[in-house]
């Protein structure tokens, strides 16, 4: 809107153009309040040369052509008016002045249109003119508010309302501006068509908080009841504030997440999730879901929230954090060690919130970390008992996971006491039992027959692993006056052990082989077998020639000096006649044998007689069945 003080353009116009032709000026469009009044300028001209005696005009109302009939607003010469008029318009201008302005009081809506004047000079000197002013009936005041309202910028707001009743003079009030400041009123304004109104600025920088805001202005006229007012809402722009997101979320791993972003701007902003900088979601709304299906632990991070339109933007993040038990373990580091050298293992996982970690060695705990993701283990000059299996176990609230893995030590063999060599009858075992790693090769040497037998030779010697021992047995039949002397040797790359295995009886062979329960079955049943082959030969008075059936035997390393020359037959007989004997009186009165052994009794070592007489059962029964 633009206001001119200055006088309107038309009555410069008609200035500059008395003496040359017909023509009228009034403005294009004029308004007023219901109830009151509007005074409608109007300035029109005519040539000097017509020289009329008297001027007399016509105003109609929406036609300025007479044979139409049109409805007459106001005539000087007759007074005559359409009944809608009656009483309600006068001529406020001289028409001898060439002013032909016209006053309508009361207004009502249906006055509202368009005004014609026709000028009449007398005789055909009279002239319609096409100008003409449209009347506008209005209710409220106008209130102009600027095309764009910004936040943080200040802002003027008018209420202009006409003021061209000389009767009646408008007052202006502002509604609800309390929050926005004191109004400033500039007071009445000539427009630029030569109407007039009433203005009232308010100026105030506006917020967020006040956008949608109804502001009113009231036009009031005093010693009457006319009232009237009008309403704008503020449409306040601003750039988004977030006002709704989740804080920390946690969550467990397969369960549903979802995140909420809620911005408050105007116009609505553009709401994007990412993560990453990569785009999980926008759409322009106040408020925008991020549904997460099944969780887990790579969804784990921050996610960030932008909200933007075309005033500014911002954005807010959200740590979500996905609670999973411990992945399995990961063990890295030396695995396999020469005695002597450290070994170091790294043992690792990852969970949510971060483990226990422990490392065990046959139920024995060797470390252990709490709310650490990595346990580091040293083993200082590592030893064959470090060798074996180990056992790493990360657990949290959520679940437990073992990885199982291996430490391999390397070393030179060693021979075990247990190694020995041990006589019955014609044959003599000797078992060499050797800790190595890696497997090594054994050989048994008898230095007096320059002889070496190894484990490739199957027919003599049997060997066995178990983990890091090695048992090796080396088997040889024949007869000889004196054991010979059996030296073990060892090796693999890391060294070499040699040991000369000392020789035990035969009883110690057997006691190692049967134990102490079995050799006492092995009495009794002999005991038996001896009886009843005793009573049967009395019953059947036979006598039994002696005969040597010989069974089938593996394969045997002989030796000359393994071989004893006969025994005198004499000193044979008396021998096993002596056997018998003694065994005889055991079948008369046999003996009660308690074969319930304790734990403690199977720790024991039996007795030399003991062994004597097992002994002698074993050569009596084998006399017996020959």
């Amino acid at each position: 809107m633009i206001f001119l003080t200055a006088l309107p353009m038309f009555w410069i116009m008609i200035s500059a153009s008395r003496g040359g032709h017909w023509g009228a000026w009034m403005p294009s469009s004029i308004s007023a309040f219901e109830g009151t009044c509007v005074s409608i300028p109007c300035r029109f001209d005519f040539p000097d040369e017509l020289r009329p005696a008297v001027v007399h005009g016509v105003w109609y109302f929406n036609s300025p052509y007479p044979k139409n009939y049109p409805p007459v607003v106001f005539k000087s010469r007759t007074q005559v008016v359409h009944e809608s008029f009656q009483g309600r318009s006068r001529l406020l201008g001289d028409l001898g002045l060439r002013n032909c302005t016209l006053l309508l009081g009361t207004l009502s809506p249906e006055l509202g249109g368009k005004y014609y004047f026709r000028g009449d000079l007398g005789g055909y000197n009279q002239y319609t003119f096409s100008e003409h002013s449209v009347l506008d009936i209005i209710n409220t005041p106008n209130i102009v508010v600027p095309p764009e309202v910004v936040a943080g910028k200040e802002v003027e707001i008018s209420c202009m309302v006409p003021d061209n009743c000389p009767e009646l003079r408008p007052e202006l009030t502002w509604l609800g501006h309390e929050e926005l400041g004191e109004p400033s009123v500039l007071g009445r304004l000539r427009e630029e068509e030569g109407t007039w109104v009433q203005v009232s600025l308010l100026h105030f920088v506006p917020t967020r908080e006040v956008n949608g805001q109804r502001l009113g202005c009231q036009a009031a006229f005093p010693n009457t009841t006319l009232q009237f007012e009008g309403y704008a809402s503020l449409d306040v722009k601003y750039p988004p504030v977030i006002v709704e997101m989740n804080s920390s979320v946690e969550a467990i791993e397969g369960t549903h997440v979802s995140l909420v972003c809620g911005a408050d701007s105007n116009p609505l902003p553009l709401l994007t999730w990412m993560r990453d900088g990569t785009v999980l979601r926008e759409a322009v709304a106040e408020s925008l879901y991020l549904e997460l299906e099944e969780v887990s632990p790579v969804e784990d991070g921050v996610y960030a929230c932008l909200a933007e339109n075309s005033y500014g933007q911002e954005n807010r993040t959200v740590e979500l954090s996905v609670m999973y038990a411990p992945w399995k373990p990961t063990v890295n580091g030396t695995m396999v060690a020469v005695e002597g050298e450290t070994v170091s293992i790294l043992c690792s996982t990852q969970s949510k919130p971060d483990p226990i970690l422990t490392i065990f060695k046959e139920n024995q705990i060797l470390a252990t970390v709490i709310y650490e993701s990595e346990l580091q283990l040293e083993l200082p000059a590592v030893t064959p008992e470090d060798d074996g299996e180990y056992l790493c176990v990360a657990e949290n609230q959520y679940g437990q996971k073992t990885t199982v893995f291996n430490v391999s030590v390397e070393f030179a063999p060693m021979i075990l006491l247990e190694s020995h060599c041990a006589a019955a009858r014609d044959t003599m075992q000797c078992l060499c039992v050797v800790k190595s790693n890696p497997e090594p090769s054994v050989a048994f040497e008898l230095p007096s027959r320059n002889v070496t037998v190894n484990e490739t030779e199957r027919e003599f010697v049997y060997s066995e692993r178990s983990g890091l021992l090695l048992t090796s047995i080396l088997t040889l039949r024949g007869q000889a006056q004196a054991p010979p002397r059996v030296i073990c040797t060892s090796r693999n790359p890391y060294g070499t052990k040699s040991l000369e295995l000392p020789f035990q009886g035969a009883h110690r062979l057997m006691w190692a082989k049967i134990g102490p329960v079995g050799a006492v079955v092995a009495f009794a049943i002999l005991i038996a077998i001896v009886c009843y082959i005793t009573q049967t030969r009395r019953k059947k008075n036979v006598t039994e020639s002696p005969s040597f059936s010989a069974g089938d035997n593996p394969h045997v390393l002989y030796s000359s000096d393994f071989h004893i020359s006969g025994t005198p037959e004499k000193y044979e007989s008396e021998r096993r006649l002596g056997s018998e004997r003694r065994l005889l009186g055991l079948c008369a009165e046999p003996p009660e044998l308690d074969l319930s052994y304790s734990h403690s009794d199977l720790g024991k070592r039996p007795t030399k007689d003991s062994y004597t007489l097992t002994e002698e059962l074993a050569e009596y029964a084998e006399i017996r069945v020959k």
